[in-house]
């Protein structure tokens, strides 16, 4: 697949590290982009019961306002490489910046579930377009020197990104009301559509290539990738393979995955190039790249709902809590370059890996009193441990990439991070519900009436429910559902801790793989041969 250069040809040659000013603007806007689209992604789950409130619909029902969102960007990332050659990229960029600003402007005005999901959809379709986009523009338009640099924009995106959201979010719908959740993309929006009219010269339309598209690939696709979406999305809502519909959408996500993988390998001109995750370095760092994103969107999901059900924080608390994995992003990131330059960027990554995972090591041991104090400093720690992640994974992912397959090494490499967080927060949902129920019993095996503990605790709740005005037998049973919510609540504490365990080994397991990568010199990504 031939991916051209997407800057004035005047900008730089193919032989010289100077990049111009005008490609570092088209660059940056590039970034603003992706930045929008990843926030996205998170802004809105501090604040869906909220949304969900506003709708008349159930918390269970809000949660599509997330999947859709979810479904059609995992959908439109790996299309995007082939459809910026169609449209080209300039007005691929425009075009969808726009349609991301009409459907961001919608969700504001939605007035029922049905149209929320609808437009979060189209959302997600077109600020999908916009991450790929970002990472296949540093591979095709800054020589391999600058290219660090390139990644370390990118890496704001992908890590900074998910880490604000929920703060951003939080502290709008207290302050000013869940709609301007959407509004807040109008003027990114406006500003990345003329960053890249004056950045990024216009290319001709090559529509032609509609006519040899690789259409069975693209519907395989978009049906198999759609459909294991909504599974991984809503199993632990929908009771799994207990649903039905459930049942029939894995059926057709096997079924057309797997002839998706058929036609992109044994087509001739594939929309996508597959056989790029057969190359050590690039396979390896996709796998990476799972446990990248389930680490990523897993502990921001984790949190969140830590803090909501046990502590009872509000949107905008617990974006004070997760904003300590953020900020300091900013300071840090910058230096990474630099690092790269002197140290074996392999072992880099592996560290940021470790860094990452002792942090959810720290968190697998809560107590009900783990409040914003004591999260704030696995939060500083995981925010040492993230720069040094994305940046030296990017690199070696990309290292030695032809640029005539740029897009689809972003593709797939952003793909991957994404249906990470997807898989990892279905399996987080489902590890949470399990060992919630196996931690209840256990406790519920020592808390018994025979326990004389326990009969003491039940006569001092009684005579204290009695005291605020209840009758003999009112107060306990008002005594019994106490201790039941207690052993509850210690029982959600401990799954918490067991889900923060599961991230924190997968990812060392895949820090120390990263290890077996062929080694890459901090400067040599994309196109360096």
């Amino acid at each position: 697949m031939a991916n051209k250069t997407v800057v004035n040809k005047q900008t730089q040659s193919p032989q010289s590290d100077e990049v111009s000013l005008k490609t570092w603007i088209g660059l940056f806007g590039a970034m603003l982009g992706a930045f929008m689209a990843v926030l996205d992604i998170q802004i809105t789950n501090s604040s869906l019961e909220q949304i969900s409130g506003a709708l008349g619909a159930s918390t269970d029902e809000g949660s599509w306002i997330s999947t859709a969102y979810l479904v059609a960007e995992i959908v439109t990332i790996p299309l995007t490489g082939w459809l910026s050659q169609v449209f080209s990229v300039r007005w691929y960029l425009i075009g969808n910046s726009i349609l991301f600003i009409f459907f961001s402007v919608c969700c504001a005005f939605a007035g029922n579930l049905g149209e929320m999901i609808l437009f979060r959809a189209g959302q997600g379709f077109t600020g999908g377009v916009l991450i790929p986009m970002a990472f296949s523009i540093v591979l095709t338009t800054l020589p391999p020197s600058k290219q660090p640099i390139g990644l370390a924009m990118f890496s704001v995106t992908a890590t900074f990104a998910p880490s604000i959201g929920p703060t951003i979010g939080g502290w709008l719908t207290d302050n000013y009301g869940w709609q301007y959740n959407f509004y807040l993309n109008i003027l990114p929006g406006l500003l990345l559509i003329a960053i890249v009219l004056y950045a990024i010269d216009p290319q001709p339309l090559q529509l032609n290539r509609f006519k040899e598209g690789d259409w069975f690939g693209i519907i395989s696709m978009a049906l198999g990738l759609g459909s294991l979406e909504v599974v991984l999305e809503e199993g632990e809502r929908w009771d799994w393979f207990g649903s039905k519909a459930l049942r029939q959408l894995s059926i057709v996500a096997v079924i057309f995955l797997t002839l998706f993988l058929w036609i992109e390998l044994t087509r001739k001109k594939p929309f996508i190039n597959l056989r790029l995750l057969l190359r050590r370095n690039f396979g390896i760092s996709s796998v990476a790249g799972l446990a990248l994103g389930l680490g990523l969107y897993g502990t921001v999901y984790l949190i969140p709902l830590y803090l909501g059900q046990i502590q009872d924080y509000s949107p905008q608390q617990i974006g004070e809590v997760i904003m300590w994995s953020g900020v300091p992003q900013l300071f840090l990131i910058p230096l990474v370059p630099k690092l790269m330059q002197r140290f074996d960027i392999r072992w880099m990554a592996a560290v940021g890996f470790g860094i990452f995972a002792i942090s959810c090591f720290m968190n697998s041991n809560m107590t009900h009193y783990t409040a914003i104090q004591e999260l704030k400093w696995s939060q500083l720690v995981r925010s040492l441990g993230q720069p040094l992640m994305i940046l030296p994974l990017s690199s070696i992912a990309t290292a030695n990439i032809e640029k005539e397959q740029a897009g689809s090494a972003s593709g797939l490499f952003n793909m991957t991070r994404n249906l990470g967080g997807s898989v990892g927060i279905a399996a987080l949902d489902t590890l949470l519900t399990r060992r919630e129920q196996f931690h209840s019993e256990r406790i519920g095996e020592t808390v018994t009436s025979s326990s004389p503990q326990t009969l003491q605790r039940i006569d001092q709740m009684t005579q204290y429910f009695m005291s605020l005005g209840s009758d003999p037998s009112t107060a306990h049973n008002q005594a019994l559902e106490s201790i039941a919510d207690t052993v509850q609540r210690e029982a959600y504490v401990m799954a918490y801790n067991d889900c923060f365990y599961f991230i924190a080994i997968a990812l060392l397991v895949c820090g120390i793989a990263l290890l077996l990568t062929k080694k890459v010199k901090g400067g040599a990504t994309a196109g360096a041969h």
